[in-house]
Formats: C-alpha cells, sequence, structure tokens
C-alpha cells in the first residue's frame, strides 16, 4: 500500500471513530488497538518530520480527532495523550538524524496503523 492510500484509510478510520457517540463507560472493547494506533500516530509524527516531511501537523492533528471523537473522559484523554507521547518521545531517543532505518520504521508504521484503523472502523458500532 502506498503512503497515500495508508493516510487516507487512517483518515477514515479517524473520521469513522470521531463520529461514534460517545459512552459514560471508560473502557471500549477496542481499546488496546486505539492505544496502539495513538502511540503509532506520535511516532510517525517525530519520525516523518524528522525525516523532512511536509506533513506539519497532520499526524498530531489527527491525534487530535481522536481525541474529539473518543476522549470521553479526562482519564480516557489522559491515556490517550499518553500513547501519543509515549511513540514520539520513544522514536525521538533513537532516532536524531534521518536514516535508511527510521525511513524503514515510517513505512512500517503506516502499514500497521493502516491496518489498525481497517480493524477499527469495523469494530466500532
Amino acid at each position: 500500500m502506498t503512503r497515500r492510500g495508508s493516510h487516507f484509510a487512517v483518515c477514515l478510520a479517524l473520521m469513522f471513530l470521531g463520529a461514534a457517540p460517545a459512552r459514560a463507560q471508560d473502557v471500549k472493547p477496542y481499546d488496546e488497538r486505539l492505544m496502539r494506533l495513538s502511540e503509532i500516530l506520535g511516532a510517525v509524527h517525530y519520525l516523518r518530520e524528522l525525516c523532512g516531511n511536509s506533513d506539519g501537523q497532520l499526524w498530531r492533528e489527527r491525534m487530535r480527532d481522536i481525541m474529539e471523537g473518543e476522549g470521553s473522559s479526562a482519564l480516557r484523554r489522559a491515556k490517550l495523550t499518553r500513547s501519543f507521547n509515549t511513540g514520539y518521545r520513544s522514536y525521538s531517543r533513537t532516532y536524531q538524524t534521518c536514516t535508511p532505518s527510521a525511513q524503514t520504521a515510517i513505512d512500517r508504521f503506516l502499514a500497521e496503523g493502516t491496518q489498525l484503523a481497517d480493524a477499527l472502523v469495523k469494530s466500532v458500532p
């Protein structure tokens, strides 16, 4: 799948998740996948910026979309934020310059993020 295709799939999933009705319950059956997607968004935000891609704040904005759709409580928003920041910080400690390994990590994260987004779209009622 191309990067553009991956980006499109993630955006579709985020739009779908944002449309899901807020629930009083803080634990959802898809939380593990959602937290992993949040972590991936943080890592991709850091790595693509490091490697000179012109995404700007795109990945942070996608995280904000998730927060608006899924952050139904302060605790839930904190968990989502922590996951995003974990991804960002982990890779900022590992990579200070763009390397072939960083590019490979980006590609893998985009592929995994697309798979997670597809699974989330299918699991959210």
